[in-house]
């Protein structure tokens, strides 16, 4: 016994030894004033050999001594662990010099927290679902393959049997690329599993349906003995989290639809004879037509997301996003139907017939109409901070300076020249915006037909080209919805994947559109309820679905680690070379037409506050301005993600009020469904239609 004491305590010295032995010395480098450009880069004495890092930066592998890309003035943690075991913790931070990154440093834990909050998997915390990603098997790609490659793939020979049990790295077949002959390895340790026998052709690019399946570049998979934990490059599991705000919208849409009695389907006929002007009242109180109130409040939503967030979408989960993230858009229907007539039903217009409305008049003034009071006002004011902050930053700020970033990669004569980019865009923005709702309406009802029917053609040029794909690409898309492989997060992955586009997207249920819309022209409330319901069907299950339908008719949902809009582009550009410029341009006409809408959303909640009076309009619009410049002239990292956050956020509160008084507005489009087939309600005259039309 006192011998296994000795022994013990032995160990435990030299154990100990080992880690004291392990030395560690940084060097911390911030080269630039550019923001998330810091590195730290360790050198280890001590200790045994190989050593491994496993950093707090999820991106930097476990080999690496040095992490890149990191936050300037934010802390990051390393652990420095040798063959024996013997490891030693350190933390680091990259001093931030610049004010940007000052700031940037400042909101990246601040964005930290608000996405604990946003992206909290109440699931996972409460044990009914495991957000862990395994793998059952893991499959070898032709060597030498990569998304949009030409050539054929042949498999020449097989080195080992089937069934055999390999080790990474073990050499297992040798591929034919256009002749010349390639091995192929083991990228895995389990047992081999042929998925194409000797002679058979592995990839095409000849061939269409090679192009748009998923996965058509693999030759063998390696099976796992027991199911394996996916990880990431610095050893951290990989979840699919199942985020409570996808959770809070998708499922507010999914009850405002049963509730209203699938309004989003049956009211469709009627939403677009609204919008072509059918019952326009030109005696309605209001500011603006049917259509000019939908053009304002799409142009607060189609933008960069329907761009560059579907392409990551696509990329992450797969062609089988696209099912979900239209089912998404559907449901998404009801809740603007919803949150919309509200917008109208409580709206103020005051005796200059100046209109103001949305969330902040039905939290407050519905709910005290319920007899609770303290709630409403709660709610009406911190959705009118949320919605202010949403407007500088995510309405403004983002679309600044991605506009400016998208430009400046396709016209190298804007590089460098951000500050007069905002310049010369808060100019435009303030022409447009002095006039208020009335010209915001006059110029979106222009810039939106015309931005998106460029877009909409673009992409049936670019599908009717590659129409002989039509075939494989809906069969990825279906396969991919309901049975996709585990490396992308299986069913539950792609779903969430898709909703969550979807939702962020076309923004139902997070009331900015209920601004708009309340300045429409109209005695009835639901009859604007009908008119924005077709939002989310133009934003996701169109636009974002053509945009998703390019990606895979072209074969670039396969393609990873391309920024959204550069991937886009490429799918674009294959089809129709001088695209990409167009595109750049829709974009900034996107982005454009984003920020004049928020800014409207962004003055109501602030006249909210701080008084309807013109002064106070005139101080945010200024500040407003102010941001467009701000935006395009310098990187704000994590301030742009927290303003973003913010409009997610403004669904809180939102809904709330939206499930509370439900049940009048179901009272109201009963009303108005009666009115509609009595033929009780104002009709324009058919030759006031046609002369209009002409």
């Amino acid at each position: 016994m006192r011998k296994s004491l000795l022994s013990f305590f032995f160990s435990v010295f030299i154990l100990t030894a080992y880690a004291q032995d392990l030395k560690v010395d940084a060097n911390i480098q911030n080269p630039s004033k550019e923001i998330n450009d810091g590195f730290v880069e360790l050198s280890v004495q001590g200790g045994t050999p190989p050593y491994e890092y496993r950093w707090s930066s999820q991106e930097t592998p476990l080999d690496s001594p040095r992490a890149e890309g990191l936050v300037e003035g934010v802390e990051y943690s390393v652990v420095v662990k040798d063959a024996t075991g013997a490891e030693v913790e350190k933390t680091y931070k990259v001093p931030a010099q610049a004010i940007t990154e000052h700031f940037n440093g400042t909101f990246a834990p601040i964005v930290a927290s608000m996405g604990s909050i946003l992206f909290w998997d109440p699931f996972s915390a409460i044990g009914i679902y495991d957000p862990v990603v395994y793998a059952d098997f893991r499959r070898v790609p032709a060597p030498e393959w990569e998304a949009n490659v030409d050539g054929k793939f042949i498999l020449s020979e097989w080195l080992l049997p089937e069934g055999t049990e390999v080790e990474e790295g073990d050499a297992i077949a040798m591929v034919s690329k256009d002749g010349e002959n390639i091995t192929a390895y083991a990228n895995a340790s389990g047992t081999l599993r042929y998925l194409v026998q000797e002679g058979g052709m592995i990839y095409n690019s000849e061939n269409k349906e090679h192009v748009i399946e998923q996965g058509a570049q693999y030759l063998a998979a390696i099976d796992y003995e027991n199911p394996v934990a996916l990880t990431h490059p610095n050893g951290d599991l990989q979840q699919k989290d199942i985020p409570f705000i996808v959770i809070w919208l998708v499922l507010g849409a999914l009850f405002f639809t049963l509730r209203m009695g699938f309004i989003n389907i049956r009211g469709f006929k009627h939403a677009l004879q609204l919008a072509k002007g059918k019952y326009d009242d030109p005696n309605a109180p209001g500011q603006v037509t049917h259509f000019q109130a939908l053009a304002t409040a799409v142009s607060g939503t189609v933008g960069l997301g329907n761009i560059a967030g579907v392409a990551v979408a696509v990329s992450l989960g797969g062609a089988g996003a696209t099912f979900w993230m239209i089912i998404a858009g559907l449901l998404g229907m009801s809740s603007k139907f919803v949150e919309c007539t509200l917008g109208v039903k409580y709206r103020f217009i005051n005796s200059e017939g100046r209109v103001f409305g949305g969330p902040m008049n039905y939290l407050r003034y519905g709910l005290e109409k319920r007899g609770q009071k303290g709630l409403g006002k709660f709610l009406a004011v911190f959705f009118a901070i949320l919605a202010i902050g949403a407007s500088f930053g995510g309405g403004n700020m983002f679309q600044a300076n991605q506009s400016f970033v998208i430009l400046a990669g396709e016209f190298p004569v804007l590089v460098g020249n951000g500050f007069l980019f905002g310049i010369v865009v808060a100019i435009l923005v303030g022409i447009v915006i002095i006039g208020g709702i009335s010209s915001i309406a006059k110029v979106t009802g222009k810039i939106v037909p015309v931005m998106a029917g460029i877009y909409i053609l673009g992409a049936l040029v670019v599908i009717g080209v590659n129409i002989e794909n039509i075939g494989p690409a809906f069969s990825a898309i279906w396969d991919g919805a309901l049975s996709p492989s585990a490396l992308k997060g299986g069913v539950i992955g792609v779903l969430i994947v898709g909703f969550q586009r979807a939702a962020f997207s076309n923004e139902a249920g997070v009331g900015s559109a209920a601004i708009a819309h309340s300045a429409a022209k109209t005695h009835h409330p639901p009859s604007e309820g009908f008119v924005a319901l077709l939002e989310p069907f133009i934003d996701t299950v169109v636009v974002c679905t053509l945009t998703a339908l390019v990606l895979i008719f072209t074969g670039m949902h396969e393609v990873e680690g391309v920024g959204g809009v550069e991937l886009t582009s490429s799918a674009f550009g294959s089809v129709i070379s001088w695209f990409p410029y167009v595109l750049a341009t829709a974009v900034f006409l996107f982005a454009f037409s984003t920020m004049i809408s928020w800014s409207y959303y962004g003055m109501r909640a602030w006249t909210y506050l701080f008084g309807k009076s013109k002064k106070t309009e005139v101080v945010y619009k200024s500040l407003f301005l102010f941001f467009v410049v701000v935006g395009a002239s310098v990187s704000l990292g994590a301030v742009l993600d927290f303003s973003d956050m913010m409009i997610l956020a403004m669904s809180f509160p939102n809904i709330i009020g939206l499930y509370i008084m439900s049940g009048e507005v179901k009272k109201d489009l009963d009303e108005y469904s009666r009115k509609l087939k009595a033929g009780e309600l104002f009709r324009k005259p058919e030759k006031e239609r046609v002369k209009k039309a002409s």
